[in-house]
């Protein structure tokens, strides 16, 4: 398993405040920092904007996985994020997107960083899973639910 490394508790946020992708960004890059204090804040925001100026992160089914190289990241770090009213995200399918998977990945870990991408499709794949994610109640279950997702998906 991966992804119980690569997220935790302390990086979920469970009400998203933001409305667009801009304010998502400062707000879960926030969580990010404060779990995380090494990141640079700047260079972690200039990172994902970069990477979502080639084409958008907003992937499928109100989801997004938005992620950028980040020099200050000591591996690959994610943070969760739920938002019940959903940002407009400027997605591929235009809906607004509701789960956020951030991840900030430092340039020496691609194999990394491309591994946790794909375990993190595997189990977006599941439209239970965002069913389930949405009705929790706590980051603990958050951060739960996602951990018993990857065991089971490599079993």
């Amino acid at each position: 398993m991966i992804l119980d490394k690569v997220f935790s508790p302390e990086c979920v946020v469970l009400n998203l405040e933001s409305s667009d992708k801009d304010e998502l960004f400062e707000e879960m890059v926030q969580c990010l920092v404060s779990g995380h204090p090494e990141i640079d804040r700047d260079q972690a925001l200039s990172a994902l904007r970069e990477r979502e100026a080639k084409m958008s992160t907003g992937i499928m089914h109100g989801i997004a996985v938005p992620h950028g190289n980040c020099d200050t990241a000591r591996s690959v770090v994610g943070a969760i994020g739920i938002s019940r009213g959903g940002v407009d995200y400027d997605s591929l399918d235009k809906a607004p997107v509701h789960l956020v998977f951030m991840l900030l990945c430092n340039p020496g870990e691609t194999d990394l960083h491309l591994q946790v991408l794909k375990e993190l499709a595997s189990i977006l794949q599941n439209p239970l899973f965002g069913k389930q994610l949405q009705e929790k109640t706590s980051a603990q279950q958050v951060y739960d639910l996602l951990c018993s997702y990857e065991e089971s998906s490599e079993q």
